[in-house]
């Protein structure tokens, strides 16, 4: 029998896992399954150029995983029994419709969990109804149709401070200086940045003529506008809201040990602390990093996190060491419209050093790296040993215990990062 690895979500994090255990393990041994709502591999980090009216070049799944063995099936999870090994899965009626349709139950020996996350509206009034959002790209298509829409002169703001947030911003101010721009931060703009970070910032988004409205917090929204905390009224007739991010509720209905905002814990090597036939990676999964804090939702965090999970689980199936790489930071990539940028670099734990880069230079380095994922993606194995894997089926159940949980809990807030 084949060891039957179902993969949930086909972002960064799900294409890498799945793409990286086909080339690991002898395709005789395991039927690789990949389910995504989706057939095209969507760069959320470039969802605010989309939003902005920029174009993103098609990744076709089918053109990506041809001849790997991985089977996409494409549809939405509305379901995942851990006791019985199943996920419930509302096939897609054709490739290219999205419409959903009948459920369909897909069976498990492990499960890679990367479902991700989307917008988080934090529960203000008015937010879910009358913001847009870049989370994804159906609300990143919405924005852009409405900004298209807009006249000269209309009023825009963008809520959040953190990288979507300034990215979001500035781009779109970019891309249409017609319109009035503005940000509302909670903070001061920038505020986690180093003092050449901040001072950039400050000069871009003042070439650019966005408005900052800084130390403001967010408590309505309005077809028309937003209500600040002391009171004000800023005019809008676009909102875009990027404040954080929110994971899928399945998983918390799912028995796995979660945090109390939904979040698989995870070991080590990304295997769930409840139970080792789960593995999750990505904004679904709290894992921990350097300093004992919890690894960020961000493409940085979820890459080696994807690493991790496909290179531990095709080590235990395979009965080989399992590798255990520590996951570190080294920057903090942001886009400031398409002709200026930052690099921020940071400590090992995600805390600004002096060292930055800024500019055109900047802007180059960021989609360099932009260009590194989605290519990352599409050659998962690159480097990797050509020759895989055999499967080994112990005799009894496998009686390995996943690793001691971390001590650690908390959760910090989620910054909105791409």
């Amino acid at each position: 029998m084949q060891h039957r690895i179902v993969v949930l979500g086909a972002g960064y994090t799900g294409a890498i896992v799945a793409g990286r255990l086909a080339r690991r393990l002898r395709r005789e041994d395991i039927a690789l399954t990949l389910v995504n709502a989706e057939p095209d591999f969507v760069e959320r980090v470039r969802l605010h150029q989309l939003a902005a009216g920029g174009d993103l070049r098609p990744r076709p799944f089918g053109e990506m995983f041809a001849g790997t063995g991985v089977e996409l099936k494409l549809g939405a999870v509305t379901a995942v029994d851990v006791d019985r090994k199943t996920v419930t899965v509302s096939v897609t009626n054709g490739p290219r419709t999205g419409k959903l349709g009948a459920l369909e139950e897909v069976r498990y020996d492990t499960l890679v969990y990367a479902l991700g996350s989307g917008w988080d509206d934090g529960g203000v009034p008015g937010a879910a109804a009358h913001a847009y959002e870049v989370s994804g790209r159906p609300g990143a298509l919405r924005l852009r149709e409405r900004l298209a829409a807009l006249d000269s002169g209309r009023p825009v703001v963008v809520v959040g401070g953190g990288l979507t947030g300034l990215e979001a911003a500035t781009e779109i101010a970019e891309a249409r200086p017609d319109l009035d721009v503005a940000l509302a931060a909670r903070g001061a703009l920038g505020d986690w940045l180093s003092a050449k970070g901040r001072a950039h910032l400050r000069r871009v988004v003042d070439t650019l003529g966005i408005t900052v409205h800084e130390h403001t917090a967010v408590t309505a929204v309005a077809a028309d506008g937003v209500t600040t905390a002391d009171g004000r009224t800023v005019p809008a007739e676009v909102t875009v809201w990027t404040t954080g991010f929110a994971v899928h509720p399945i998983a918390r209905a799912t028995g796995l040990e979660t945090t109390d905002r939904g979040r698989i814990v995870v070991d080590t090597t990304m295997r769930s602390v409840s139970h080792p036939d789960v593995y999750a990676v990505g904004d679904a999964a709290m894992a921990i990093g350097p300093g004992g804090g919890p690894l960020r939702m961000s493409c940085a965090s979820g890459v080696p996190m994807a690493w991790q999970a496909a290179d531990a689980l095709a080590a235990r199936l395979a009965g080989t060491e399992v590798p255990r790489v520590s996951i570190r930071y080294a920057q903090q990539c942001v886009s400031l419209g398409r002709k200026e940028g930052l690099i921020q670099f940071v400590t090992a734990d995600d805390r600004a050093v002096d060292r930055a880069l800024t500019g055109r230079v900047a802007a180059l380095y960021k989609e360099l790296i932009c260009k590194g994922a989605a290519w990352g993606v599409a050659h998962p194995t690159v480097g990797m040993p050509s020759r895989r894997r055999r499967v080994v089926r112990p005799e009894a159940p496998n009686p390995v215990r996943p690793e001691a949980p971390s001590p650690v809990r908390a959760e910090a807030p989620a910054a909105p990062t791409p």
